[in-house]
């Protein structure tokens, strides 16, 4: 083999060697390429997923924050409705304890009202039956008796009235019943809007005291207001839906 052909078979090694270099080249690059590609696309992928987890995660707080201020809000609404439906209720009180005190002077429909039982609306009758109602509840032989200063005569005028009246009804001895000297409380007034009051009626007890009948009209309204009070409701504000 002359020097010629060495020549030959060399530059075809030489060519051979660099076709395969760049064809192991393009294959890197190419290789290069896709990895470069998919970690990209890797990279993109994990930033949109981190991007749409964050705005999940502010749609709920927002969606929270918002359920929150509705709650907040209908609840203030509740107690605002409740409020105005307790002054509403403690109105109407306060004008029918108002109307309540003509009862210690004048007939009234109230009487009625406290005392389904009775139909005369004169106060001195009144004051008998509350007084013969006290007896029944007490069966006491003798009883302490307490009332206005201002009741004081219609009620020592009633008394032997009564005991005879709860003698046959209860079947027993007419009791004995003491007037206290010691009173009830006025009327309110504008002289005395703060300090204790009594609207009528009497206060009775056991001799010893240990038993006691508050038998005024500010007890009566109190007992019949809280008795009354889910029918006086429903008639203001319509039947209560839970």
């Amino acid at each position: 083999m002359n020097d010629t052909d060495v020549s030959k078979q060399i530059q075809q090694m030489v060519r051979f060697i660099r076709q395969e270099a760049e064809e192991k080249a393009n294959e890197i690059s190419v290789s290069a390429e896709e990895e470069f590609n998919i970690e990209k696309l890797q990279l993109v992928e994990a930033e949109k997923k981190k991007i749409r987890q964050e705005y999940e995660r502010k749609e709920k707080q927002v969606d929270v924050r918002k359920k929150i201020e509705y709650s907040m809000q209908l609840n203030a609404s509740r107690l605002k409705v409740l409020q105005a439906q307790d002054d509403l209720v403690s109105t109407m009180k306060e004008a029918t304890a108002k109307e309540l005190l003509q009862v210690g002077q004048h007939h009234h429909n109230l009487v009625e009202a406290i005392l389904p039982h009775h139909h005369q609306g004169f106060y001195k009758k009144l004051l008998h039956d509350l007084i013969v109602q006290s007896l029944l509840r007490l069966k006491e032989p003798c009883v302490l008796l307490r009332c206005r200063k201002h009741d004081e005569h219609l009620v020592k005028h009633v008394l032997d009235a009564v005991k005879e009246e709860y003698a046959e009804k209860a079947n027993v001895h007419a009791p004995e019943i003491i007037v206290d000297d010691i009173h009830l409380p006025p009327a309110p007034s504008h002289h005395n809007m703060h300090g204790p009051s009594c609207s009528g009626g009497v206060v009775m007890a056991s001799r010893d005291g240990k038993i006691v009948c508050e038998n005024t009209l500010d007890a009566r309204l109190e007992v019949v207001f809280r008795k009354k009070l889910p029918e006086i409701r429903k008639c203001l504000f319509g039947q209560v839906t839970a």
